[in-house]
């Protein structure tokens, strides 16, 4: 069976009918379907979404478990796979999947492909992720023989893909759970690089890729803990050091060329630069300082603190431009 892991937690009610009726209507999916809801400490209580989601064609499992992030609700998802999962689906709470997902899907990993992502469209837009990024080009990716239209094998080096700039939307990721059964999102990463870190991991570890240039997912706008860690928000400070410690981590724990390793010196340098600002900003308009995340930025790069004022002058001058 393929098992889809929904990570939910909205403040809104309606969301999560919306994403389980994209998931009824897989009608077309050769194997059967199993949907493990994962309820991180919703305010929106997922129990009432799923009443309201009318009849499912699928068996739904609704998992409760105190406030952990996206990666821990994940993972919770994950160590509940009913025995006989094949494949695990990922579906974000305020996201919808088209119908055929997937069947195409089954249809590229049952061509003996063990990760799976697609084309899709991000809140708000009409023209697709890989169109917008311009990151691929399908013409350099062979078509899998005798499969659906659309349907390729990703041929180049998706860790370096990820490093320079990211494809895979997390609301279209299928992959192999026989293969890769014991894989899990780092949890410390609480809204930035857990999915990415999950993705090259499995490169790592030798995942076959197949990808689709079909847009096959449209993302939602839900209150939740993925968003609102935008600039000026009391999470971007936040999502700055997550993003540092991703950055940070993938240097540990990949062999990486000297280019990749300059590309993320680099991104380090920006995220210091943003940590100067965001600081700076706090301070001019009198906003209480977040000590003990202060802290864990010194104990895991003690350099944003040494080139703060540097970084805040910086601040200072461009504001001035």
């Amino acid at each position: 069976m393929i098992a889809v892991i929904i990570p939910y937690y909205q403040r809104s009610a309606g969301v999560l009918a919306k994403a389980l009726a994209s998931i009824a209507a897989q009608q077309s999916c050769p194997l059967p379907v199993h949907v493990i809801v994962v309820d991180d400490a919703s305010p929106a209580p997922a129990g009432p979404e799923l009443a309201s989601a009318g009849p499912m064609p699928h068996t739904v499992q609704v998992i409760a478990q105190p406030n952990g992030g996206p990666g821990a609700a994940r993972n919770k998802g994950l160590d509940n796979a009913p025995p006989g999962t094949q494949y695990i689906a990922f579906l974000d709470s305020d996201d919808e999947w088209t119908p055929d997902h997937l069947a195409r899907a089954v249809a590229s990993l049952d061509r003996g492909y063990d990760f799976y992502f697609a084309d899709h469209y991000q809140l708000g837009q009409t023209t697709s992720a890989f169109s917008r990024a311009g990151r691929i080009d399908t013409g350099q990716h062979p078509s899998l023989s005798n499969a659906p239209a659309g349907l390729h094998a990703y041929q180049g080096e998706m860790l370096d893909q990820i490093i320079r700039g990211n494809l895979i939307g997390t609301s279209t990721v299928v992959y192999s759970f026989e293969r890769f059964t014991q894989q899990r999102f780092r949890i410390e990463f609480t809204n930035a690089g857990e999915d990415y870190l999950f993705w090259m991991e499995l490169v790592q570890k030798g995942a076959k890729i197949a990808f689709s240039s079909q847009c096959e997912a449209r993302y939602g706008k839900g209150v939740n803990v993925y968003a609102g860690a935008g600039w000026g928000s009391e999470q971007h400070l936040l999502r700055l050091h997550n993003e540092l410690k991703y950055r940070k981590t993938t240097i540990a724990l990949f062999k990486l060329n000297a280019s990749q390793q300059s590309h993320i010196q680099s991104c380090i340098r920006d995220l210091r630069l943003a940590f100067a600002r965001d600081l700076l900003h706090r301070l001019s308009h009198r906003k209480p300082l977040p000590w003990a995340l202060l802290k864990q930025q010194f104990k895991l790069d003690p350099k944003t603190f040494l080139e703060l004022p540097k970084n805040m002058m910086k601040s200072i001058v461009s504001r001035k431009k």
